[in-house]
């Protein structure tokens, strides 16, 4: 299927690895231009090297911290114009409630609520007056199922959530539409860091963790970041004009949920 998006230019937040990298990967193969966003110069440049290459895509990069203001600034500048904006930061730390403080929840809040508010106020307005635009927002399953010892994820993402489920209906008569997509678990770094914590804390191994992690998931397996690419280029493509507002889990039909 052509998802009509070849020369588009897209935004794609924390994307030199992981369900980043993913989702930049399938626009890429869409002949979508890319501006990537991630904190390690190296892994950054490594990885547009090889998108580059594979797809012939202009890359642009901005090594920076998206969460900050600063880090912010540096991403629309480069980013400019673009059709297309795929938001997305690593979660906050597992843990227990009595764990956290203000300062624990408000970097939370700026990681996964207000930097993704922020770039959609910033690029989405320039998406309106072109009459096309598309935006995806990388949250969790947790939204829809919360997760005990993600506390300061559920609060965080949650917030965005609310806040896209307004936003959306406001913007999509002008062709515009705001969605997010709620990974389960992905054979990625985040999914390592969690496996780890059980290990610790229960000494079993890191296979028998992970084994045990995928027995609660009806496909049996993690997921891959090339499949959560290829769902959020969906998203994002000219096919999609008439799914708004939407939470669509990617999760092997972990989170056992009828809406």
């Amino acid at each position: 299927m052509d998802f009509g998006i070849s020369g588009k230019r897209a935004l794609v937040c924390a994307s030199s690895k992981g369900l980043g990298r993913g989702c930049a990967e399938a626009l890429a193969a869409n002949g979508v231009n890319l501006v990537m966003n991630a904190r390690g110069v190296d892994a950054l440049e490594a990885t547009a090297a090889e998108i580059r290459a594979k797809h012939g895509v202009e890359v642009t990069t901005v090594a920076a911290d998206v969460t900050t203001p600063e880090g912010q600034a540096a991403v629309l500048e480069a980013a400019g114009q673009v059709d297309i904006l795929v938001t997305n930061a690593g979660g906050p730390p597992p843990g227990m409630w009595t764990d956290w403080d203000r300062d624990d929840f408000i970097a939370a809040l700026d990681a996964n609520m207000l930097t993704p508010i922020a770039l959609i106020k910033a690029l989405v307005p320039g998406m309106m007056e072109r009459g096309w635009g598309r935006v995806v927002n990388i949250t969790s399953q947790s939204v829809k199922a919360p997760l005990p010892i993600l506390g300061l994820s559920n609060s965080a993402r949650a917030g965005l959530t609310g806040y896209v489920a307004g936003t959306s209906r406001q913007v999509a008569e002008k062709g515009v539409t705001i969605n997010n997509l709620l990974p389960g678990i992905h054979d990625t770094d985040r999914a390592k860091s969690l496996d780890s914590g059980v290990v610790a804390k229960t000494g079993v191994t890191m296979e028998q963790a992970r084994a045990n992690r995928e027995a609660t998931i009806p496909a049996r397996r993690y997921g891959t970041s090339e499949e959560f690419g290829a769902t959020c280029a969906f998203l994002c493509s000219a096919h999609a004009g008439f799914i708004v507002g939407q939470n669509l889990l990617h999760d092997g039909g972990g989170t056992n949920f009828t809406i």
